[in-house]
């Protein structure tokens, strides 16, 4: 196991969470000595609206981004935009007043969220006894009990004496320790939370980092609207850095984007990794005490990374789900975002609207299922069992994949797929086929059409000495690529389950059969190559000459050709194999005796056309034979030699 980084090398989110007006805003100046509130109106009204951040140097040298979210229900929305990317949240508790609706929401958030580390801070201390605030910490702890934060460590401070801050920073510090590392060298994934223009500098847009790195110089593409620009810029905690990695608050200044294009909920990634999506398959939690059943197409506010979007919830095994339980469900959305699989989302009911659950992604890109349909949902049930179950019930989706492929549809990182697809080919489950994967079952499967198909081909064509490569690989999805398909044809091959002679394929044991009338025409047009010899006319000609039709003469060129009975020089020109092997003596004797040979001598020695003579020297060229040097030709790879 890998050492863990010491605590300065981290790269951490802390967020705030709690009601309005508990004094989360206050709390995070006194710990970082940075007023959040940037709005006139927050400044005004006195509480927060939109998000806040910071920078935060702990002892340890680390320097954490802080994320400052309002507390008013109002402005849950924006709450929930900034929440999803933190990695350690304070909720925040004012003493005076003890929990309220909205520190009970933001728990529920948090939980559904499944944040993974979090501290309870009561604040406003110097304005409570003792005894009281032991009352308020008794009342938080029984709202916190079966939840993330059940046993999370408690902090009593005070933002304007700055009372229990040295205790408070202690608890970060030891929670940031034990936090796992980001993921900096997956796909670049980074959720955009605000954008706006700079005069002189263009586009700039805000996020937390989820994975990934990006450095000036990058292109990147922004989902939605899809459009691929280059970094021009990167900051972290308002300095410029040449590079930012996962887990921490960046800035991007993005060349010769369009502010108009793009939204909070956008997100900025790798390009072509990432994908949007309209459609999601998921785990979905309703809670225990939301204030009504959701029903079959019940549609929903949907909060995922920075987005929302309404969702119509499908559910696929029951018309109702009850408060409390939990399903797996197809919810379709009514506008594209970037979804990942095992990204955590919230859902709050349409109107009204207040928080009534939660889930997790298991498939952000999946086909459309029918309901109550008992086989479906054991696939979804073994899909969301872990990654390796997504990528091969990926794989038997799209028939065949490649690595590639599989990064985009599952958003694992290259090395994350290659170590799954390693053990699904050590476990007999999937197999490489050169530049593609597929499952076992649908390499046997296709296995079992590449002799179905020869059967048949057989059947229907006694004449022809087998089927070609490519009317063959007709019978496989077209996704197939001709490196997988020649791999899997010579695992077939290697078998014993076919045979190939030249360019044909056919099952072992199998021999044309020529029919009586057949078997005469083909006497006479291999009679004929022989008689003509080296002066044999084009394939036209002879054709006519025999009162062969086209549609036949294919059948009985082709069966002459693999028989070996005639050579192919080009699609009109063809010899006898005896005139080819005269030919090619005659050719090999020159070159004894001469360092080159012209057109024009072979022609004399072998007593032919120029057309024919011509072809049959090109013919050696493409077979590396002889190599042509101006007008002659010299000696290159003859057989034999």
């Amino acid at each position: 196991m890998s050492k863990a980084p010491p605590a300065s090398e981290r790269h951490v989110i802390i967020g705030t969470a709690g009601h309005v007006d508990h004094g989360k805003t206050a709390l995070i100046g006194a710990l970082t000595g940075v007023e959040t509130d940037r709005l006139k109106e927050e400044k005004a009204r006195g509480i927060s609206i939109d998000l806040g951040f910071a920078p935060f140097r702990l002892p340890s040298g680390l320097i954490a981004g802080v994320v400052d979210v309002p507390g008013h229900e109002r402005f849950i929305n924006n709450m929930l935009a900034g929440i999803g990317g933190i990695d350690l949240v304070l909720l925040v508790v004012d003493v005076n007043e003890g929990v309220m609706p909205q520190t009970r929401e933001h728990l529920q958030i948090l939980d559904l969220l499944q944040i993974p580390r979090g501290i309870v801070v009561l604040t406003k201390c110097d304005l409570a006894e003792e005894d009281w605030i032991d009352i308020v910490e008794e009342e938080v702890r029984e709202e916190i009990a079966g939840t993330f934060l059940e046993k999370a460590p408690v902090a009593r401070v005070s933002a304007l004496t700055g009372a229990g801050l040295a205790d408070l920073v202690g608890l970060i510090e030891a929670e940031v320790r034990s936090l796992p590392e980001k993921d900096s060298d997956g796909p670049m994934r980074l959720p955009i939370d605000r954008h706006f223009t700079l005069p002189g500098f263009g586009t700039v847009i805000t996020g937390t980092l989820l994975s990934g790195t990006v450095r000036p110089g990058d292109m990147v593409e922004v989902l939605p609207p899809s459009t691929t620009v280059r970094v021009r810029e990167v900051q972290v905690h308002g300095k410029q850095v040449q590079q930012a990695l996962a887990g921490q608050r960046v800035a991007l200044n993005l060349a010769g984007l369009n502010r108009e294009l793009i939204r909070r909920g956008a997100v900025v990634a790798t390009p072509k990794v990432f994908e949007q999506t309209t459609c999601i398959d998921a785990r979905l939690s309703l809670l225990a005490d939301a204030p009504r059943p959701l029903r079959f197409r019940d549609p929903v506010h949907l909060y995922l990374g920075t987005a929302r979007v309404v969702g119509l919830v499908a559910l696929l095994d029951r018309d109702v789900l009850q408060p409390g339980e939990s399903v797996i469900a197809q919810i379709h959305l009514d506008r594209p975002l970037v979804a990942h699989r095992e990204d955590r989302f919230i859902i709050r009911s349409y109107s009204p609207m207040t928080t009534i659950g939660g889930g997790r992604v298991l498939d952000p890109r999946p086909v459309k299922h029918r309901r109550f349909r008992a086989d479906i949902m054991a696939g979804l049930k073994e899909l969301e069992s872990g990654e390796k179950s997504f990528l091969l019930q990926k794989l038997a989706e799209q028939q065949v994949s490649t690595v590639k492929n599989l990064e985009i549809l599952s958003g694992l990182s290259r090395e994350r797929v290659e170590q799954n697809l390693k053990i699904l080919d050590e476990e007999g489950l999937a197999w490489q086929l050169v530049d593609q994967w597929a499952t076992s079952d649908a390499l046997a499967s296709w296995r079992h059409r590449l002799l179905d198909e020869l059967s048949r081909f057989h059947e229907a064509n006694p004449l022809q000495p087998g089927i070609p490569h490519a009317t063959l690989k007709g019978a496989l999805p077209e996704k197939v690529s001709p490196k997988a398909f020649q791999k899997l044809l010579q695992m077939v091959i290697d078998d014993g389950q076919l045979v190939q002679k030249t360019e044909w394929l056919r099952l072992p044991g199998w021999e044309p059969r020529p029919t009586p009338h057949q078997a005469e025409m083909l006497t006479k047009l291999e009679d004929a190559y022989r008689e003509e010899g080296a002066l044999a006319k084009n394939r036209k000609e002879m054709m006519d000459r025999l009162g062969i039709s086209a549609a036949e003469a294919d059948l009985y060129f082709s069966f002459l050709f693999a028989e070996g009975k005639l050579v192919k020089l080009n699609e009109e020109s063809f010899l006898h194999s005896e005139t080819y092997q005269h030919a090619l003596d005659l050719l090999k004797k020159h070159f004894v005796e001469q360092q080159t040979l012209t057109l024009a001598q072979f022609r004399d020695l072998l007593g032919s056309a120029r057309k024919q003579v011509q072809a049959l020297l090109e013919h050696y060229d493409a077979l590396k034979y002889t190599r042509r040097v101006g007008d002659e030709r010299v000696a290159w790879k003859l057989p034999g030699d």
